[in-house]
């Protein structure tokens, strides 16, 4: 059974750093991990992506140069280190599993078929 588990979020200042980390288990083949994040009244957007098969990594335009997602693989844990942190960045952040090979369309929702269940990550000063 596939499990994702989240951590690190909290409250940090405007130009502070915060890293989540999502452990995965369950999983018996390659696999794309990636970030989505959702704030009140928006749609959930892609952040970032890490595959399991190759570490080719994507990034959305909003957190290019600020944000970096890495892995872990003896711990099975794909980390996002945020800097630079604004008040926009503001919203739960899920961690979402799915298949490998989508390529510049990782960032659809629909192509992933685990969920964690979300941290909260607020900038504010």
């Amino acid at each position: 059974q596939v499990q994702l588990v989240e951590s690190g979020g909290g409250l940090v200042q405007p130009g502070g750093s915060l890293r989540l980390s999502c452990q995965a288990s369950g999983f018996r083949d390659y696999y794309t991990i990636a970030w989505f994040r959702q704030a009140p009244g928006k749609e959930r957007e892609g952040v970032s992506c890490i595959s399991s098969r190759d570490g080719s990594t994507y990034y959305a335009d909003p957190v290019k140069g600020r944000f970096t997602i890495s892995r872990d693989n003896a711990k099975n844990t794909v980390y996002l280190q945020m800097n630079s942190l604004k008040p926009e960045d503001t919203a739960v952040y899920y961690c979402a599993a799915g298949p490998v090979g989508y390529g510049s369309s990782w960032h659809r929702v629909r192509f992933y078929d685990y969920w964690g269940q979300g941290t909260q990550v607020t900038v504010s000063a």
